[in-house]
């Protein structure tokens, strides 16, 4: 099986390194039909997109990742990265995924945490064959319905006509 000039690594190794840009996947490579690359963005995309599907996930990314999205998503033409929150290890035949996720008040945070792991791993086995060995989570807030700093001028009223 043919490899990209790309480090990858393997479950249980120790020193990842700065990880992959892309890999081959050497499918049908024995009967010399060609090779497949799969990107580590492209693996970040579909992760990204699997853990905003499930109820109760209401944003990816830390506070930085999640105040550059908002900014960029006031531009006009531009939208928030489906990778934003999402950093991925992609391998020859295996990935790892980390999540930074802000999540719905009143969500169950075991089962939420189990419902992302499930998609998550649904996603990206079956669009890149990749085998996930593992989805970390790390929830870093709550969102607060009512909190957000752009429905701060609701219900506010003009002190001058």
């Amino acid at each position: 099986m043919k490899i990209a000039d790309h480090s990858t690594f393997a479950a249980g190794d120790t020193d990842k390194g700065t990880g992959p840009t892309a890999v081959s996947r050497g499918q049908n490579s024995e009967e010399g039909q060609g090779s497949t690359t799969i990107a580590d963005v492209v693996v970040q995309k579909i992760a990204g997109i699997a853990t905003r599907e499930v109820p109760g996930v209401y944003q990816l990314g830390g506070g930085a990742s999640r105040a550059y999205g908002a900014m960029k998503g006031r531009i006009p033409g531009a939208s928030a990265s489906a990778g934003q929150g999402v950093s991925v290890e992609v391998g020859q035949k295996q990935a790892a995924v980390d999540l930074q996720i802000l999540i719905e008040y009143g969500a169950s945070i075991p089962d939420l945490s189990r419902a992302v792991r499930n998609n998550v791993v649904d996603a990206v086995e079956q669009m890149t064959g990749l085998e996930v060995v593992e989805v970390n989570i790390n929830v870093n807030d709550v969102h607060i319905p009512g909190d957000d700093k752009d429905d701060g001028d609701q219900g506010r009223t003009d002190r001058v006509e």
